[in-house]
């Protein structure tokens, strides 16, 4: 079944009661419930479509349309599609959408603290590595930032874009994602680079099922960033924020690019700029590079093909 069936937030709040939460209190040693909580507003809404042009596109418009009614926009309201027709990511990049994928945007009120607002785009990554680990994809990566690798191929991606809102000027992030699922069939210029996760396990997918343990985990990881924010704004009270975020390690768990030699670029596969060993990964997330003369860089920005 390639069509996304009807989701609704009484479905993901069941399966997180039922499935997520028994399996993070196993697994974590935090307060689990606490942790939900925070994130509980992730697919307060979500809206299902048979297709679209952009789901970004649909969120913006979203958020225009409720303000012009003098609506607010439900925080963590979520766009899924069952495919899209104009799909795009980094640098307008088109982005093979057909049936068979999990495509859309979650909408995020702007309500992160700049220490933990930068970390915002490792949690798709995360949450998509996660399921698919935990449905068969042992060797399933992450590559700095947030694309999603099975066997050196990708199998997500993952745009961040802000955006102000054009009647009240609220700013938001709309986290955009695309993974492919069941769709197993590439334009040729994607053939040599991209991957379904059915492709990889040699059966189709559930993409309901696995929509519902993508976004539970999305729950998870805001949910773990805004518990993180609560407890040093309680601890310190403002301030530098110079700890490792409990996000970013277990984004550590699940990357394989401290150690890889790279090449680096804003866009990278228009215009590289260098090449560089991958030496770590800050605190908030940046890249640090280590090149062949001995100096070192940090990125905050851009992105890397492995070498």
């Amino acid at each position: 079944m390639n069509n996304l069936a009807p989701l609704t937030p009484e479905a993901l709040d069941e399966y997180v009661s039922a499935i997520e939460l028994p399996r993070r209190q196993k697994e974590s040693g935090l307060d689990c419930d606490v942790v939900f909580r925070h994130g509980a507003y992730v697919g307060s809404v979500i809206r299902v479509y048979p297709s679209l042009d952009r789901a970004m596109d649909k969120a913006r418009q979203h958020i225009a349309s409720q303000e012009e009614k003098k609506l607010s926009v439900a925080n963590g309201t979520l766009i899924l599609a069952s495919s899209l027709h104009l799909s795009k990511g980094r640098f307008s990049r088109s982005w093979h959408a057909p049936l068979g994928g999990l495509w859309g945007c979650l909408i995020l009120a702007d309500t992160f603290l700049p220490a933990f607002r930068q970390l915002l785009p490792l949690i798709p990554g995360i949450a998509c590595c996660e399921v698919l680990r935990q449905e068969g994809g042992s060797t399933a990566s992450i590559r700095w930032v947030n694309d999603v690798l099975l066997h050196g191929k990708k199998q997500a991606g993952f745009l961040i874009e802000g955006f102000r809102s054009p009647v009240y000027g609220e700013n938001y992030h709309l986290l955009g994602f695309g993974l492919n699922l069941n769709n197993n069939s590439f334009p040729t210029d994607l053939q040599d680079s991209a991957v379904s996760f059915s492709q990889f396990l040699g059966h189709s997918v559930d993409i309901s099922a696995f929509a519902l343990s993508f976004l539970a985990k999305l729950r998870w990881s805001i949910g773990l960033l805004l518990f993180e924010e609560e407890r040093w704004l309680a601890r310190n009270g403002g301030g530098v924020y110079d700890e490792e975020h409990l996000l970013l390690r277990r984004w550590k768990e699940l990357s394989d690019t401290v150690g890889k030699r790279v090449v680096f670029g804003y866009d990278v596969l228009q215009h590289p700029q260098y090449e560089a060993v991958v030496g770590a990964i800050a605190n908030d997330g940046a890249l640090i590079l280590n090149h062949d003369d001995g100096t070192t860089s940090t990125e905050h920005s851009g992105e890397i093909r492995y070498l």
